[in-house]
């Protein structure tokens, strides 16, 4: 999904206004989890088209000075393309484990 997000230039066109953005989320990670620097916001934003449907939708760790951290991009985790969603599914928490 990555690379369609990118092909698709969805960050880049929030940048210039082609798309605007709504914070779903805007919350302090774990600090052990996310493994940011304190007062980094882990935040969920919909990218929006001109008519407001959503067409991506990502997750980003939104650090204090306005840097992005992890990689330093938005993370999709959904995007629209004509009549499709393309979506990541959670695994079960069994996987995880192994058990």
């Amino acid at each position: 999904m990555q690379q369609m997000f990118n092909e698709g230039g969805y960050w880049d066109k929030t940048k210039t206004g082609e798309l605007t953005t709504v914070t779903l989320e805007h919350r302090h990670p774990s600090l052990t989890a996310a493994n940011e620097p304190f007062c980094t916001y882990s935040q969920m934003i919909s990218y929006r088209d001109a008519s407001d449907n959503e067409v991506a939708r990502v997750h980003q760790y939104l650090r204090e000075d306005g840097t992005i951290g992890a990689s330093g991009k938005p993370d999709p985790k959904r995007l629209y393309v004509g009549d499709t969603l393309y979506r990541l599914q959670k695994k079960p928490k069994d996987s995880v484990t192994g058990a």
